[in-house]
C-alpha cells in the first residue's frame, strides 16, 4: 500500500499561506479544515493553513511525515440517504510546533498574506495565566502565543490596519470570542505593550465569537483497514465525522465577504448575535438529548438511534422536541424546525451506536442548563406544564433510584456524591411526595427551590407514581 504524500498523491493542490490554525486534532481537521478545503474547491478561497501545535506533545510529526495530507469519512443520513464518503483534504501546507520553532511560528506574522487565525485549544485553552512572559519561547498560554504573533505583526508592518488579522475561536465556550479577546488585552497590560499596539488591536483586528457544531468520532478503528483499502493509502490520520455541520460566526457581513463559505453551499452563518444560536442548540439538541436517554433507558432501550425509531418513546422524543422545547425559541419557526429535523437525522445516524446511560452522567445539572428553561418559559408562554419534559425529570428522578430494569440490567447512576446520598435518602422513605419535593427543594442543584412552580410537585409525584406501577412505557403512552 502507498505511503500517502504529495509525491505519491500528485493530485493534493498547493495554495497561499493565509490561515494559522492553533491545533490540529480531530475536531479542527474534519470541520474547519474540511470548510477550507470547499471553499477552495468551489468558491475560490486559494487559500493553506499553516498548523500551530498549541501544546508542546502532539500531533504534528504525524501529519508532516504525510505531508499534511488526510483522508475525512463523512457518515450519517443526508435527506434521509446514509453517505459514507471519503474526501483527501490537501489545505494545510505545513504543520509546526512553537516549543523547538519558535521563530518559524513567530515569522508567520510577517508574512503579508496572512488574514485569518482559527483555534480550538480546548474549553481550559483561553486562559490567562500570568506567569507567562513576552519574551518565552513561546509563552505557555494560547491567548499568550496569540498576543506574541500580534505584537510582531504589529512591529513588522508599522502598525499597518491593513495588515489585519481575523480570529475565530472554535472553543466550546459560550461567546469564545469575547473571553478571547479579554485575555489578550490582560496579556497587552501586562506586559506593558503600550497603546499603540493595543490601538492597532482594538481598531485592525477582529476577534469573533463563534458556535462550531459537529459530532467528530475521530479515529476509525474498526473499519481503518477497509478505509485503506479503499483508498489505497496508508493514511494514519483518517478522521470520521457525522455529516452535519453548523459553525455560527458573530461577526459583520463584510468579514463573510473575505470567507465566502456560502458560496460554497456550507452551513456557516455570519449573525449579529451568536446567543440564539447557541440557545437553539442547547435547546433543541442537548435538552432532547437529556429527557430521551432515562426514558429509553427506563424502557429497555439503550442505543438513541433505536429510542428515536421506537414506536412509543420515538413519539414521545417528537413531542418534547417540536411540541414543547420549540415554542420556547425566539428564532423564525421554519428554521427551527428545519434544525429540530436536522438533529433527529443526527440522532438516526446509522453508523454511530450512541449509547444513552454516556449521555446520563450528570443528569440533575444537564437538566438545570438544558431543560428547566423550557419548562418555564412554556408554562409562561402556555399557561400549563409541558408533559413531557416533566415526564423526563420523573425518569431521571426513577433512574437514580438504582436497582434494575425490567430485563435485569443493573441501572447505575452517575452524579456528584451530594446529589446522590439525596436521592437514596428520599427513596429510602418509599413516600413518592417526599421524594418529588425533597429533589425540587435541592437548591444546592437548581438554585432555588423548585416546588415554588406551580403544579410541578403533583405532576413529578403523579409521574413516579405512574412509572413505579406501570412502567416507564404505558407512562409515556399516557401522555402521548
Amino acid at each position: 500500500m502507498r505511503p500517502l504524500n504529495r509525491q505519491t498523491a500528485p493530485e493534493a493542490k498547493t495554495y497561499p499561506e493565509r490561515i494559522i490554525q492553533f491545533g490540529e486534532g480531530n475536531f479542527l481537521r474534519a470541520f474547519v479544515d474540511w470548510i477550507i478545503y470547499n471553499m477552495n474547491e468551489k468558491a475560490n478561497f486559494n487559500s493553506s493553513v499553516v498548523v500551530v501545535q498549541p501544546i508542546e506533545r502532539g500531533m504534528i510529526d504525524m501529519l508532516n511525515a504525510q505531508d499534511n495530507l488526510y483522508h475525512v469519512n463523512l457518515q450519517g443520513l443526508d435527506k434521509g440517504e446514509a453517505v459514507n464518503s471519503l474526501t483527501m483534504i490537501d489545505v494545510i501546507s505545513r504543520s509546526l510546533n512553537p516549543y523547538t520553532e519558535n521563530e518559524a511560528f513567530l515569522a508567520l506574522a510577517d508574512q503579508p498574506e496572512m488574514r485569518f487565525v482559527i483555534s480550538n485549544t480546548t474549553e481550559a485553552g483561553i486562559t490567562f495565566d500570568p506567569a507567562c512572559k513576552l519574551e518565552d519561547a513561546p509563552a505557555s498560554s494560547y491567548p499568550g502565543k496569540l498576543t506574541q504573533l500580534l505584537y510582531r505583526r504589529f512591529k513588522t508592518f508599522n502598525g499597518d490596519k491593513s495588515k489585519r488579522l481575523i480570529i475565530f475561536p472554535c472553543e466550546l465556550i459560550f461567546l469564545n470570542g469575547h473571553k478571547l479577546k479579554e485575555t489578550i488585552y490582560q496579556y497587552i497590560e501586562h506586559w506593558n505593550l503600550g497603546d499603540e499596539f493595543k490601538t492597532w488591536f482594538e481598531e485592525a483586528c477582529g476577534v469573533y465569537a463563534t458556535l462550531v457544531d459537529r459530532i467528530v468520532p475521530g479515529f476509525p478503528r474498526k473499519d481503518i483497514d477497509a478505509i485503506k483499502e479503499k483508498i489505497q493509502y496508508d493514511d494514519n490520520l483518517v478522521v470520521q465525522a457525522e455529516i452535519f455541520h453548523l459553525w455560527v460566526i458573530e461577526a459583520p457581513q463584510e468579514v463573510s465577504k473575505e470567507f465566502p463559505a456560502d458560496k460554497a453551499g456550507l452551513n456557516v452563518l455570519f449573525v449579529p448575535s451568536e446567543a440564539p444560536y447557541h440557545e437553539r442548540k442547547v435547546c433543541l439538541l442537548n435538552g432532547p438529548h437529556t429527557v430521551l436517554s432515562p426514558v429509553a433507558y427506563l424502557s429497555g432501550i439503550d442505543i438513541v438511534r433505536d429510542a428515536c425509531q421506537d414506536e412509543v418513546v420515538g413519539k414521545y422524543i417528537h413531542k418534547v422536541m417540536f411540541e414543547e422545547l420549540l415554542e420556547t425559541l425566539n428564532l423564525p419557526k421554519d428554521e427551527l424546525i428545519r434544525f429540530g429535523k436536522d438533529v433527529l437525522e443526527r440522532f438516526n445516524n446509522p453508523f454511530v451506536d450512541h449509547q444513552v446511560t454516556s449521555i446520563m452522567l450528570n443528569s440533575f445539572p444537564k437538566y438545570e442548563t438544558r431543560d428547566l428553561p423550557g419548562l418555564k418559559t412554556y408554562l409562561e408562554r402556555k399557561g400549563e406544564l409541558p408533559k413531557g419534559l416533566v415526564l423526563g425529570l420523573a425518569a431521571i428522578i426513577t433512574y437514580y433510584k438504582g436497582g434494575k430494569r425490567a430485563d435485569d440490567a443493573e441501572i447505575v447512576p452517575n452524579d456528584a456524591q451530594e446529589i446522590m446520598d439525596l436521592l437514596k435518602n428520599l427513596w429510602a422513605t418509599g413516600d413518592t411526595q417526599k421524594v418529588a419535593e425533597g429533589v425540587l427543594a435541592a437548591e444546592f442543584i437548581w438554585g432555588e427551590d423548585l416546588n415554588k412552580i406551580p403544579g410541578l410537585t403533583a405532576a413529578i409525584k403523579a409521574d413516579l407514581d405512574s412509572i413505579q406501577e406501570k412502567g416507564m412505557l404505558e407512562t409515556v403512552k399516557g401522555i402521548l
